[in-house]
């Protein structure tokens, strides 16, 4: 007689449940099992300044601004090219491009090609708002408020922004990174369209490496949950939150991940039965201990992380403001 026949009843439903637990944990959907890809293409480019390593990414212009593109490191006798709309583009070097902005505010997008390989990058670029174009505190209906006049400690990072993305319906699903989409990083105060905000492209890489570790670690998830990401000044003041807060300037997000169950809850990521402030800390290490590695010098910013509240469960807050600050640890 079979093994699994002569098992106690119990010992048998036991066994089953675990197959059939394995079985969902590998296949969570359509019967795939759950991989991560981080995205990645078969070159990196040098986009806007950022060294971009991602099969998609965004650039953030204002009208007329141009873009240099530079495929970093070509292989020698490959050929590269730029498919872009318009004639705004000049041809700088073998796998090297400045494209002129628009005047029209609206996204455009930019493709470099590999030609042996076929593989390729996107960037989809944003024509902003230029900032002169608020009047008093609103743009186009839309509330932003007051930015501060005098800079925090006079540091250019704490100017007010350049310009503002427009988010439509038509546009706010668009990829701004691999695992990331415009719509993530809206201000969460109610109006209609067009809303705005800021947000840097540092931030979308700083976020992508962090998604790719949390990964590596174990930690399932396919994009973060960002519970804040750009605040207007006025509904940062009227969150009461400090005046020189990084996310008016675009450059941070409030993340957890929030995969099993989504519920718009930090995950169990310790796995002690509890949703609290230990999961925020699993996060906050994994973080911290990329701080001093090489290559993550140009990714340097504020590091915090918070406890479950009435209102919102644990998070980590990230930034890119250029230098190592701490808080929550």
């Amino acid at each position: 007689m079979n093994r699994f026949v002569r098992m106690p009843e119990i010992l048998r439903l036991r066994i089953c449940f675990f197959i059939v637990i394995t079985f969902i944990w590998q296949h969570p959907a359509g019967g795939q099992p759950s991989v991560f890809s981080s995205g990645e293409v078969g070159f990196k480019a040098k986009v806007k300044d950022e060294v971009v390593p991602y099969k998609v990414m965004a650039a953030f212009l204002l009208p007329n601004e141009m873009l240099a593109i530079e495929v970093l490191d070509p292989e020698k006798g490959d050929d590269y090219v730029l498919e872009v709309a318009g004639e705004h583009t000049t041809q700088m070097g073998a796998a090297k491009w400045n494209w002129q902005a628009p005047q029209k505010i609206g996204v455009y997008s930019a493709r470099i090609i590999h030609i042996p390989s076929q593989d390729s990058m996107t960037i989809n670029i944003f024509v902003m708002v230029p900032f002169e174009t608020l009047s008093g505190e609103y743009l186009n209906g839309y509330r932003i408020g007051k930015y501060p006049s005098i800079p925090w400690k006079l540091m250019p990072i704490y100017k007010p922004p350049k310009g503002f993305v427009e988010v439509t319906r038509e546009n706010e699903e668009t990829v701004v990174a691999p695992h990331f989409k415009l719509k993530q990083f809206l201000c969460k105060q109610q109006s209609d369209y067009p809303k705005y905000l800021v947000l840097k492209e540092r931030l979308l890489l700083k976020l992508e490496l962090i998604l790719q570790k949390a990964n590596e670690k174990g930690y399932q998830a396919n994009t973060f949950n960002i519970l804040s990401g750009y605040r207007t000044p006025y509904y940062n003041k009227v969150i009461g939150n400090v005046k020189y807060s990084r996310h008016l300037w675009g450059g941070a997000a409030d993340i957890f991940i929030d995969e099993n169950p989504k519920d718009d809850m930090m995950d169990d990521l310790n796995q002690d039965g509890k949703i609290d402030y230990r999961d925020a800390g699993v996060l906050y290490d994994l973080v911290d201990a990329m701080c001093g590695k090489p290559w993550y010098r140009g990714l340097l910013g504020g590091l915090g992380r918070y406890k479950k509240t009435a209102s919102h469960g644990p998070f980590v807050h990230v930034d890119v403001r250029g230098f190592r600050a701490r808080w929550g640890e």
